[in-house]
């Protein structure tokens, strides 16, 4: 079976690279779905944003050793972190509670809480996607906040080290 259950949209890919939020992909599935089956929900996720865009993919901890999972994330060289259902617990769902996920696990739901965790407690840019057996969700990374990237080459570092040793 196919569904597609979109929660909320997902913002207009932005122009500039410069200021272009990395993201961190939550993804939640049944034992036993293909690559293809993810590849096509995280690809229906994205929209027109670019999978470069995703700088980690997040499940919880019962599902990391899904062999789909891993082999997304092996052939798009993309780290996988897997989070405790405590902290899923704790950091709660935007979309419709999963009655599955909470049978089998005791959550909410799986992608929108580890996107959230991924991301550092940057908000989620695109809600619940579930799509044939994958569900997937997308946060923007916090620590991407920052207007312009040249903030992070070592001369801005050191000033800001300075700046905050003066404070």
């Amino acid at each position: 079976m196919n569904r597609s259950q979109p929660i909320d949209t997902l913002p207009a890919a932005p122009t500039s690279a410069h200021n272009a939020a990395p993201l961190a992909l939550g993804l939640g599935c049944r034992s036993g779905v293909t690559l293809a089956q993810v590849e096509a929900a995280v690809h229906a996720a994205l929209g027109d944003w670019p999978l470069a865009r995703v700088k980690t993919v997040a499940t919880l901890d019962a599902k990391a050793a899904e062999p789909a999972l891993l082999a997304f994330c092996a052939a798009h060289a993309l780290p996988l972190q897997a989070f405790a259902r405590e902290r899923l617990r704790a950091t709660g769902v935007q979309s419709a509670p999963s009655s599955a996920a909470h049978a089998r696990f005791g959550v909410e739901g799986v992608c929108e809480p580890c996107a959230r965790l991924a991301a550092e407690g940057g908000p989620l840019v695109r809600g619940k996607l579930a799509l044939d057996g994958v569900t997937v969700a997308l946060a923007a990374c916090a620590q991407a906040a920052l207007p312009d990237t040249a903030a992070d080459t070592p001369a801005a570092m050191k000033t800001t080290t300075q700046a905050a040793k003066q404070d």
